[in-house]
């Protein structure tokens, strides 16, 4: 199976109020339609430039921000869910700081033709969030999202750093994961590109990434942005050597859209020259009953051991 995705390079906008957001909002999902895409992915906190609807003093505190996007959370996913009922499209909506059970966490809500599918919330926070922002880690919960197409799931910026959250959504059945990302420097989006690449390896799937960019001097939470959109793949039969499907000029506003062949991944995953997805499990598998001995060897005598 074959899918189109379009994965944003998405800039923080200022808005007069929801109406001029929700014309902004609906010329890019119209252009990437008209481009041909079937799911469509938006960048983490790409729902940040709401803010520029509030007071200055709501504007400058990054703990009201919080409360403030709660509060139009449900007029915010009607506008998605409206978008993919209207285009029978998926769409990755830019993630939200939400309130729920208490905690603040940061989540993706994911529509589909039929209306609201679904959420991931992210797993791991960076400083910024956990120390200033007040954005906490969500209860340790994964959604694998099932298309006509096949099975995806989702790992929010700092998550996809990890493996373990891939795995597991790849041992549920993912081939594809999608990694909404907002960096402010070259290092950060880095870290997230390597990621991505890294999780594309070891389970031998396909991973797409979306970042903003450019600077919203207004907001002091995602007051610079540095980024680029990206599809990557596992570097293996009839894929990219070097396992980069496409990327996109870095802080170039638009659409990076790309055609994903799926059969390519059932390929690689029984014929390829590894077999990093099997191997990954068995040696996970291992790992749970066998305990790994570490072994120190000193090369160098300790100084008072030669006397000095």
């Amino acid at each position: 199976m074959k899918v189109t995705i379009a994965s944003a390079q998405y800039p923080i906008t200022e808005h007069a109020d929801v109406s001029a957001w929700k014309l902004h909002i609906t010329s890019w999902v119209t252009e990437a339609v008209a481009k041909g895409a079937q799911l469509l992915l938006f960048p983490e906190y790409g729902a940040m430039e709401l803010m520029s609807i509030f007071s200055e003093d709501i504007r400058n505190d990054v703990r009201k921000q919080v409360f403030s996007l709660d509060a139009i959370k449900s007029e915010f996913c009607a506008v998605f869910e409206d978008l993919a009922k209207q285009h029978k499209v998926t769409i990755v909506a830019p993630t939200i700081p939400v309130i729920e059970n208490g905690l603040n966490v940061n989540r993706a809500y994911v529509f589909s033709k039929n209306g609201f599918a679904g959420y991931q919330d992210k797993f791991f926070m960076t400083r910024f969030e956990n120390e200033e922002w007040g954005i906490e880690s969500a209860p340790k919960k994964l959604t694998v999202f099932e298309a006509d197409w096949g099975k995806f799931g989702i790992q929010i910026c700092y998550d996809v750093e990890f493996a373990i959250g891939s795995q597991i959504l790849s041992e549920a059945g993912a081939t594809l994961i999608l990694a909404p990302s907002c960096t402010e420097t070259i290092r950060g989006a880095s870290r997230v590109h390597i990621g991505a690449r890294a999780r594309a390896l070891e389970n031998q799937i396909y991973t797409v990434v979306s970042q903003t960019v450019g600077d919203a001097a207004w907001s002091p939470a995602v007051d610079i942005n540095y980024g680029f959109a990206a599809f990557y793949s596992t570097p293996d039969t009839d894929l990219p050597e070097e396992g980069i499907i496409a990327t996109m000029s870095a802080q170039k506003e638009g659409w990076l859209i790309q055609e994903l062949d799926f059969s390519k991944i059932e390929q690689v995953r029984s014929e390829g020259q590894v077999f990093n997805h099997k191997d990954h499990r068995q040696i996970s598998c291992t790992l749970e009953t066998e305990k790994i001995q570490i072994k120190q060897i000193q090369l160098c005598p300790r100084a008072e051991a030669r006397g000095n």
